[in-house]
């Protein structure tokens, strides 16, 4: 195989793979819990930015149910955003050959 080849398409990646990296950063992963009482945004660094409680959710009596719809929709926000990098990493290594590795 052409080593020059090889060096220029992984510098093609590279640029594909920081330019993908940036766009995931933008983007920002909703969720939420119990049938929308509780609602999660995480921006793409993974930092939370909003939540919303609906007040029906707030029981004092029960709080342990609200920690549960909490932890879930803040779960699902950031399995949605791990999928999405996945996803994107998908594309770019996808037919990349590697002499040695594939």
């Amino acid at each position: 195989m052409n080593m020059q080849k090889m060096l220029k398409d992984l510098q093609k990646m590279q640029s594909k793979m920081n330019k993908a990296q940036t766009e995931l950063k933008a983007q920002t992963y909703e969720a939420e819990a119990g049938g929308g009482m509780v609602k999660v945004v995480l921006n793409g660094q993974g930092i939370m930015t909003s939540i919303k409680i609906n007040p029906d959710a707030v029981d004092k009596d029960d709080v342990e149910a609200l920690e549960d719809l909490v932890m879930a929709a803040v779960n699902a926000a950031m399995k949605k955003k791990e999928e999405a990098a996945e996803d994107s990493m998908n594309e770019l290594t996808q037919g990349f050959k590697m002499p040695g590795l594939m």
